[in-house]
């Protein structure tokens, strides 16, 4: 019978399907999560959210004896994406180190003007360092929560640097970085998390 998973923080439906031996495709469609799939992006999950895992099922290939037979086993990598905004200062020609996971994964090359990074990763990577020039960016893989509830809205500006890093944010800080940010985004500034901020917050920053 299927058996159901409790979302914890820095889970993700790549995570998740890694660990019980699927690809992200099969758990993410199965009937049983259709709500989910309602609510949610797979990559953006909150703790406490219910994913049902689907029974294994044995796999019969008939091959002829006496030969070689050759089985593709399916790839399931996740990728890291990033596009990294300087304001008037341009990304061209800078060289970055990103390490996922100390050192499980490493990559390193030169950033062109779009400013983007886009590499594999283990499924299950929890934490990414990405080192450009003298700048360092840490990520908690996964971490990232739903935009309709307060931390993912301030996840989002954060990132997109309408708040800085770290500690707690107050009510009167929320509201001004959100007035802020509808201010350049040609929405109404009410310094509320509406509709259509949440949706702007998703588009800019990507998830």
């Amino acid at each position: 019978m299927p058996k159901t998973h409790t979302v914890v923080q820095g889970d993700c439906i790549d995570k998740i399907a890694y660990e019980y031996g699927f690809s992200p495709e099969t758990i993410w469609n199965h009937p049983d999560n259709a709500k989910l799939r309602e609510l949610r992006d797979p990559n953006v999950l909150l703790p406490g959210d219910v994913v049902v895992i689907p029974d294994l099922r044995q796999k019969t290939v008939g091959s002829p004896t006496g030969q070689r037979n050759r089985f593709v086993r399916r790839g399931v990598s996740s990728r890291f994406v990033v596009t990294l905004d300087f304001g008037e200062r341009s990304t061209a020609n800078l060289k970055y180190l990103l390490d996922i996971d100390n050192g499980t994964a490493l990559y390193q090359g030169t950033l062109d003007r779009s400013g983007r990074i886009d590499h594999w990763m283990p499924p299950a990577s929890r934490h990414a360092k990405l080192t450009v020039g003298e700048e360092v960016f840490e990520f908690d893989l996964g971490h990232l929560d739903p935009v309709e509830v307060r931390q993912g809205v301030v996840e989002r500006l954060r990132g997109l640097g309408y708040l800085e890093d770290g500690g707690e944010v107050s009510d009167k800080r929320l509201t001004a970085a959100l007035r802020h940010f509808q201010q350049d985004n040609k929405l109404e500034p009410t310094g509320k998390p509406d509709e259509l901020t949440c949706a702007a917050l998703v588009d800019k920053f990507g998830c």
